[in-house]
């Protein structure tokens, strides 16, 4: 019973030590949370919370409620950057993710309302880097037991020792909790600040996954290829020539099976590089040369 009594009181102090760095994030109907980063007036949210540009209010841990212009945004992350004019502002602690393993508890925090809120759990998976749906690169995979809860996007997930793992998010993976861990925050932020945003490189085509015909399975190595289904006027894709019907197997030497394989290969640093593209068409191996645009 000592045991247990001394993990509460632990647990208990991790929230009121972390307390001051969780705020609430009112920028749809109904709010979330966001965590300050940086004691100069920046506070780190989740980007599905945050439905609009303007009119965007923080509720900070000592009772006020402030306006809050909004820095950048990432959908691909789920990481949106706000900037307040306030004093006072505590950041909160970071830990790096490499010694996360399966099965360490963790604390979620957040602040829907005007009070702290707090929810045990663990980490319930744990991989290397990853790529989301979205196309976004996330350094470390970290998935938490619970069913995600209402408002509590933005907020903190906090190992052992308190630091913070990463954010919390539901905006990746459907009905899945999930925490954007450190890295990948400190390396969006810093884009966010730079730029206003992450740049992406585009082709501008709407795709999805198609099983080749047996004989082109053989010729090109791979069982599945990228339909193309639709081309947008103007982009990279049309200006190549790339049409409706065509299968895209290969951009560069990589291999593109999926449209998430696509989605990755389209960094910043290819910005207006121009790419072989590998593609079927009328039952021929072609390639044709892309030149990589910006996402908008």
């Amino acid at each position: 019973m000592s045991s247990f009594a001394s993990l509460s009181r632990e647990l208990a102090a991790v929230a009121e030590t972390l307390g001051p760095s969780i705020v609430r994030v009112e920028a749809r109907r109904v709010p979330a949370s966001g965590m300050v980063w940086a004691a100069e007036g920046l506070v780190l949210a989740a980007d599905h919370a945050v439905e609009r540009d303007e009119q965007i209010r923080v509720g900070l841990a000592d009772g006020r409620t402030v306006p809050a212009a909004l820095v950048g945004r990432d959908p691909t992350t789920d990481v949106a950057l706000l900037r307040v004019d306030a004093g006072g502002l505590v950041p909160a602690p970071w830990a790096e993710p490499q010694d996360a393993r399966v099965g360490h508890l963790v604390v979620s925090l957040a602040r829907p309302g005007r009070t702290v809120r707090a929810r045990l759990g663990m980490l319930s998976a744990v991989a290397d880097a990853w790529r989301a749906p979205t196309g976004a690169d996330v350094e470390r995979y970290l998935e938490i037991d619970r069913a995600p809860a209402q408002g509590f996007s933005g907020g903190a997930v906090v190992d052992a020792s308190g630091s913070v793992l990463g954010m919390q998010t539901s905006g990746l993976l459907r009905r899945i909790a999930l925490a954007v861990p450190a890295p990948t925050v400190r390396r969006v932020v810093a884009a966010l600040l730079t730029h206003g945003r992450v740049r992406r490189g585009y082709v501008g085509v709407g795709a999805q996954p198609v099983r080749l015909p047996a004989a082109m399975r053989q010729e090109v190595g791979q069982e599945v290829g990228l339909l193309i289904l639709s081309v947008e006027p103007g982009s990279p894709a049309e200006q190549a020539g790339l049409v409706l019907g065509d299968v895209v197997v290969g951009v560069g030497d990589v291999r593109v099976r999926h449209v998430h394989d696509l989605l990755g290969l389209l960094t910043a640093d290819r910005i207006g590089v121009m790419v072989p593209v590998r593609i079927l068409r009328a039952g021929s191996v072609r390639e044709v040369t892309v030149t990589i645009g910006e996402r908008r």
